[in-house]
């Protein structure tokens, strides 16, 4: 028998907390539901969960609600990580209301039985350089299901700031910029939590910098909303954006009702760097 395969990939900080994700997981359940109800059992994946399994069981709930049908499998490195998962379900998943979850170990490879249609990897690339997250993005859309989509990107520590990348087996689709609003001053502030392929490009000449200073322009001309709490003014602010940008306008991913939650898509086109 030939040797396990090493999994790919370095051990994340492991911080997690519960609700952390809901605003990524938020957007998946509403504006992935083509990928997740193809095929008779559709899978997930959750890669680099992190120390507490808690956030892959929101996934699983969150997702569930939308497709019925979908497995959910929570991939970290650490064995103590996937030994956490697997006493969880243990104990909280002895009457079937976790049927359908499960966790195991590895990274990148994905040791997975079939292609997922659905991989969500939060706060599991920032410690790696540049070029090294770029070929993860391939690496990850290399297996993903043809229909599939990887959802990568980052949070802070309570989820109240977050900026995710969709990305098809064909390369990357879409950027979104998500707020916790009545603490946002301005909306460059989500510059700390661009996915590692841009975050290092939020300098001037490059399209994410002049999106960002675009955005807080925007937000400064939209103050007069404030009077109707900071909801009506991002909303404004978007409006405005979208007058200069791509900004996504229609559902399932754009317009007002997705704005009111603190939510802006772009294609990904509006922030690709000139070169990798």
């Amino acid at each position: 028998m030939p040797p396990k395969q090493r999994p790919r990939g370095e051990a994340t900080r492991g911080t997690t907390a519960p609700n952390r994700l809901r605003r990524v997981d938020r957007w998946i359940a509403a504006t992935q539901t083509r990928p997740l109800r193809s095929g008779p059992r559709p899978l997930a994946v959750d890669l680099g969960y992190g120390a507490s399994p808690v956030t892959t069981v929101e996934l699983y709930t969150r997702l569930r609600a939308v497709s019925p049908r979908l497995d959910v499998v929570g991939i970290e490195i650490d064995p103590d990580r996937v030994a956490a998962g697997v006493a969880l379900l243990a104990r909280d998943g002895s009457e079937g209301s976790l049927d359908g979850l499960s966790f195991r170990r590895g990274g990148f490879e994905l040791p997975v039985a079939r292609p997922p249609v659905l991989i969500r990897a939060f706060n599991v690339l920032r410690q790696y350089e540049e070029a090294a997250a770029w070929r993860a993005w391939d690496e990850l859309t290399a297996r993903l299901d043809p229909s599939g989509v990887l959802v990568e990107g980052t949070c802070d520590e309570i989820g109240r700031r977050a900026v995710w990348a969709t990305l098809t087996p064909e390369g990357p689709r879409t950027i979104t910029f998500a707020a916790h609003l009545p603490t946002l001053e301005r909306p460059s502030e989500l510059a700390e939590r661009l996915p590692k392929t841009l975050i290092h490009r939020n300098v001037p000449g490059e399209p994410v910098h002049a999106l960002l200073a675009a955005f807080d322009r925007c937000w400064a001309t939209a103050a007069p909303h404030s009077a109707f709490g900071p909801r009506a003014r991002w909303v404004e602010a978007v409006a405005l954006l979208s007058r200069t940008h791509p900004v996504v306008t229609r559902p399932p991913c754009g317009g007002r009702n997705r704005w009111r939650l603190g939510e802006v898509t772009l294609p990904w086109t509006a922030v690709a760097p000139a070169s990798r």
